[in-house]
């Protein structure tokens, strides 16, 4: 019988103007030019200064990383999850706020309209199963909060985007949305949707100044992929102590799991003017698996 290893995480948005930005301070010498006044900006911390970015997943793990890392290049954070208490210690934080939100109730986010100019789609649970032993309850739910919740909040933050000819969309995917592995026909199925997803939001908003993206890790040091280590030891038949580098690292070049930091350090990129030509595209990083 499929277990799930984790409680999914986010739900919804408060959805007021943005805040005013502030300049980036860099202490360095006056430069020239478009580039060089871009380049100061990420150098002072501030090339998100201004923009409002929400964080679905955010209390914990990769979620909060990507909100310290935009929130550290200026951007105002809202910090969305279903654990409250913890998306509120995640904004408290970066001097953002919390949603207290949970995207299995997809009916609330039908009416949804945020304005926010950097959209994460970062939630995501895991089951590991058979196909023949998942139950279909469980998958559906992975499919809910995984490709069909995205997809409503990029629906709900779209018009915003294309009022201002501006946005950001970066949807957190995985390895396993370019390849596949056994026990995963959820998980699998979901990312590779949200590549499709993906690619079709960056089609339709690029004339309207919205990039939209995928980022692809391997295991990340994270809660979610911790939690898995006892079902993919019963599933593999292999002791606990085993399964990181018999399951997890076994197609990795780099024998190592991703920091959470490695990849917000991606995301905040991806959210920059330095990345405006970036669209329709994933990025992978783990540790040369899809190489």
């Amino acid at each position: 019988m499929a277990e799930a290893t984790q409680e999914p995480q986010v739900e919804q948005i408060p959805v007021g103007p943005s805040p005013a930005g502030t300049e980036a301070q860099t202490g360095a010498p006056a430069l020239a030019g478009e580039v060089e006044r871009a380049l100061a900006d990420v150098v002072g911390g501030a090339s998100l200064a201004g923009k409002r970015a929400l964080v679905t997943g955010g209390a914990s793990g990769l979620g909060a990383a990507c909100a310290r890392a935009l929130a550290a290049q200026g951007a105002y954070v809202i910090v969305a999850d279903r654990d409250g208490a913890g998306a509120a210690a995640v904004a408290a934080d970066v001097g953002g706020e919390a949603w207290e939100v949970d995207l299995l109730d997809t009916s609330a986010l039908e009416s949804l309209k945020l304005q926010v100019d950097i959209l994460i789609n970062n939630a995501g649970i895991q089951t590991i199963s058979s196909i023949v032993d998942f139950e279909p309850a469980a998958f559906r739910r992975i499919i809910t909060l995984m490709l069909e919740a995205p997809f409503l909040l990029i629906r709900a933050a779209l018009p915003h985007m294309y009022e201002q000819n501006y946005g950001r969309i970066i949807n957190m995917s995985s390895v396993h949305g370019l390849r596949a592995s056994s026990f995963k026909s959820a998980y699998v199925a979901a990312k590779h949707g949200l590549e499709g997803l993906s690619k079709v939001t960056a089609r339709e908003g690029g004339a309207h100044g919205v990039t939209s993206n995928c980022v692809n890790p391997g295991y990340v040091r994270t809660p979610l992929v911790e939690g898995q280590i006892a079902d993919q030891a019963r599933i593999h038949g292999i002791p606990a102590e085993e399964v990181l580098t018999e399951v997890m690292l076994a197609k990795n070049a780099i024998k190592r799991l991703v920091e959470p930091e490695e990849i917000a350090n991606l995301v905040a990129w991806l959210a920059s003017d330095q990345a405006a030509m970036v669209t329709g595209s994933s990025y992978g990083m783990d540790g040369g698996w899809s190489a």
